[in-house]
């Protein structure tokens, strides 16, 4: 395993972490009866694995579901030094019911302290306004610090670019967790500023998130050859020094294995990254255009500025990965979110529109009438079931 200093927690974290949202039996909050042998037994062979192979990092969450009940009872078998662990309380306009999350999380993880506590989901300005504000989510979470219940400090996030900047240059988080990979670049500010303000980075869910790259389109897996695209998106991820650990939802042992083929790669990232990029680069300039590349996103509404609140900036960017890249099945996943993915995906699919209405808020666009095409052409090809979030399923 490689380790990185991760910012100004001075932690020397894996760069690989073990994120656990994926290896649990339930997205419920279920109690022990409910949990089969097989589970458990699943979820601790996925921790042994991790820890022999040094991802020391632990990351879970209160909402999900049974990970912190079934992690806890697993974690009693190592000694507690030898864990970073991590888990995730949402803010409350009501800072009470934080703390009284916080103690939940600690009474199932059957600990006296995590080494890193995340205020999860600071995803809108009113979500911040939360966490930030005197007497607020984390003033509690400070004094969390102080008494040593929560060693370091630091914030997850969905959020527009903006909010993210905001929450960054208040300097009053250790570290981010952030979304950030080859197909989604746009919080390279947040990268530089975070940087700037010596935090921590942690990467969300690169493998899932960042492409289903378990299963990834044979355009991909070609354009990427020599590496598999999950291998690639983690070299490219780790080739930015900004950047300290991805986090790995592993739902089984055999999950990380494709993750150790990055290792021996770090120290020649640049070398072996420029033909893959070179390529996936002309393969978005062969479907899409030059000028397209430089100016789709100019002056395209937020969803709270557009009627029926579409959300036409990620509806346009789910086009440009099926034009380039033939990512399908992704863009189904992604799009059919919208509409129920609340404030973690927020706005809605484009569905029926008024056509006219529509332009008007597209007139500072050098592309309207395009986009207002894909997203007839987006919502005939991809639209179907809403599907739910992960913490909605069972």
């Amino acid at each position: 395993m490689r380790y990185r200093r991760f910012g100004r927690t001075e932690l020397s974290m894996p760069v690989f972490s073990c994120g656990g949202m994926r290896y649990q039996q339930s997205w419920k909050d279920v109690d022990w009866p409910e949990i089969t042998p097989e589970s458990q037994n699943n979820l601790e062979a996925t921790l042994a694995r991790s820890l022999e192979l040094g991802i020391n990092h632990i990351e879970t969450a209160r909402y999900y579901g049974s990970s912190e009940r079934q992690l806890g009872k697993a974690l009693a078998a190592y000694p507690r030094s030898e864990i970073i662990l991590q888990t995730k309380v949402p803010p409350s306009a009501d800072p009470a019911e934080f703390l009284e999350t916080f103690d939940r999380s600690m009474s199932l993880l059957q600990t006296d302290y995590v080494d890193l506590l995340s205020i999860h989901g600071v995803n809108n300005a009113e979500l911040l306004d939360w966490t930030l504000c005197q007497g607020g989510c984390l003033d509690l979470a400070e004094r969390l610090q102080a008494e040593g219940r929560a060693r370091h400090i630091g914030f997850s996030t969905h959020a527009p670019l903006p909010v993210i900047l905001e929450a960054i240059a208040s300097d009053r988080f250790s570290y981010i967790n952030l979304h950030w990979y080859y197909i989604f670049q746009t919080n390279q500010a947040a990268l530089e500023a975070a940087q700037e303000h010596d935090m921590g980075v942690f990467i969300i869910s690169p493998s899932d998130k960042g492409g289903h790259l378990y299963s990834p389109p044979q355009k991909l897996v070609d354009l990427c050859q020599p590496l598999h695209p999950m291998v690639f998106n983690d070299l490219f991820c780790l080739s930015q020094p900004q950047i300290h650990t991805l986090s790995i939802g592993a739902a089984r042992p055999s999950d990380f294995d494709r993750h150790l083929e990055t290792l021996p790669l770090l120290d020649q990232a640049e070398t072996i990254l420029a033909p893959i990029l070179r390529r996936l680069e002309q393969a978005m300039a062969d479907a899409l255009g030059h000028d397209w590349l430089d100016t789709w996103r100019d002056g395209l509404p937020a969803p709270e500025t557009t009627p029926g609140e579409i959300n036409i900036p990620t509806i346009v960017w789910l086009h440009n990965l099926v034009q380039a890249f033939d990512m399908v099945e992704y863009a189904k996943a992604r799009y059919n979110l919208l509409g129920n993915g609340g404030h973690w995906f927020p706005g809605q699919r484009a569905g029926r529109f008024d056509r006219g209405t529509l332009a008007t808020v597209l007139n500072q666009s050098p592309h309207r009438d395009r986009i207002l095409n894909i997203l007839q052409e987006m919502d005939s090809l991809l639209g179907g079931t809403a599907v739910a979030r992960l913490s909605q399923s069972d």
